[in-house]
């Protein structure tokens, strides 16, 4: 037996089965394999971003990076001015005729004939439509000759009274018969008025033959034709007249803004109320706050509001949903500000002020109402003094500015924007 070691033995109490520099090689070939790659990588990026890659070599045009408490921000500033600052309220209002009709006739009996045409404008009074009248001529003859026949009757009676009463001097009659004579005559006279009304009555049914208009409005769709029977106890009726000029609105505001409404209502001013389309862009018709309810519902907690509008172009139609709009204060020379300019932060509510040496100062503000991109400043900064309404993102207290023009903003933005889409086309020719 030799005792020489045998190569590739390997000793049975060690846990390496390759030798040391083995896997130094393997390790080294890993790493420049890994840095090959990246280095294709970034290579790569650069071939494709080159505008990226130049800002990032740069490394100072933003925020966070070095040098940038000292960099100039570009921002759009704008000057405050004194104005009126108008208070709206807005709400949802539906359309309802300030009166609405429904015609039903008062006599039953075969229409036969219709005076109107779907549509129009009536005045009160105007002929819509005629029924038969003869069973209610026939009526009234009948009427007129009863009562005829008992003014003959009563007649006779006050004559015999009247010679009753010359022949009770003589003694000729009693006076028992003279009573009995006074009671018939005032009995037949009970009985004339009785005719009279029996008169009157078919006279006011031959008069309901004709349907007039009990109010001046535009007419709706007919609803019977001419040749039917129609019936006093008819559920639709005829045709509905509803009063378009003028027109009403009824809006409900919460309950909170109410008081502000009743303090110039209070004070004897006229709301101005606006009602806009459904896409709040066209102005139907303007009018005025008429009256209110006298009760909060509390399902919603809303008051009820009622505006009436000439609606002279017929814009508005009843249950017709519109935007209302009402003015309840105008505020005058207060500082307005835009709305755009305000920041909220943990100091709360500010704006970014453009000093004389074109840094900014961050100054809290105290607001009051606002009307659409204006809000007024009850204080903090006052008429005259610029304010940052763009790229205030950006800034920070003492931080410098340079203020450009709006349209050189947008022209700025344009190369870029073109650069990027040419960089998207090569990328994709590539």
């Amino acid at each position: 037996m030799s005792l020489e070691p045998q190569v590739g033995t390997t000793d049975p109490h060690s846990h390496n089965t390759e030798p040391s520099h083995s896997r130094w090689k393997r390790v080294l070939k890993w790493l420049l394999l890994i840095s090959v790659v990246v280095v294709v990588i970034v290579l790569t990026w650069r071939h494709f971003h080159p505008a990226d890659a130049a800002s990032a070599g740069k490394g100072q045009g933003k925020r966070g990076g070095f040098g940038g408490a000292n960099q100039v921000m570009p921002v759009q500033a704008t000057t405050l001015i004194s104005g009126d600052l108008h208070i709206f309220i807005d709400a949802l209002g539906s359309v309802v005729p300030k009166s609405s009709v429904t015609v039903h006739p008062r006599v039953d009996g075969e229409l036969i004939s219709v005076n109107f045409t779907e549509g129009q404008v009536v005045k009160k009074g105007d002929l819509l439509m005629q029924i038969d009248p003869r069973p209610y001529q026939v009526v009234l003859t009948q009427a007129q000759g009863q009562l005829a026949k008992d003014s003959a009757t009563l007649a006779s009676a006050e004559q015999d009274l009247i010679r009753y009463q010359s022949l009770i001097k003589t003694g000729s009659v009693s006076q028992q018969q003279l009573d009995q004579q006074i009671a018939l005559v005032n009995q037949y006279k009970g009985v004339l008025k009785s005719d009279q009304g029996q008169v009157d009555a078919a006279n006011l049914n031959l008069s309901y033959c004709r349907v007039t208009a009990p109010v001046g409005g535009k007419l709706g769709l007919r609803q019977v034709d001419p040749g039917n029977i129609v019936h006093a106890s008819d559920a639709n009726g005829v045709v509905v007249i509803n009063q378009f000029e003028p027109i009403d609105v009824t809006y409900s505001i919460p309950e909170d803004r109410v008081q502000s409404v009743l303090k110039q209502v209070n004070a004897g001013n006229v709301l101005q109320v606006t009602a806009f389309d459904r896409a709040q862009k066209n102005v139907l018709d303007t009018g005025k706050l008429k009256s209110l309810d006298n009760q909060i519902d509390a399902t919603t907690g809303t008051l009820k509001f009622k505006a009436e509008f000439a609606n002279q172009a017929n814009n508005l139609f009843p249950n017709q949903f519109v935007n209302v709009r009402m003015l309840v204060e105008t505020q005058h020379d207060v500082t307005l500000l835009p709305s755009a300019a305000i920041q909220r932060g943990v100091k709360g509510t500010y704006v970014y002020v453009v000093n004389a040496d074109s840094t900014v100062t961050a100054r809290t503000v105290t607001l009051g109402a606002v009307d659409g991109d204006n809000t007024a400043v009850l204080s903090g900064v006052n008429a005259g003094e610029r304010v940052v309404f763009d790229g205030a993102d950006k800034l920070k207290d003492g931080g410098k500015v340079k203020v450009i023009d709006p349209k050189v903003a947008a022209a700025l933005t344009e190369p870029s924007s073109g650069a990027h889409q040419g960089h998207r086309r090569h990328r994709t020719a590539s």
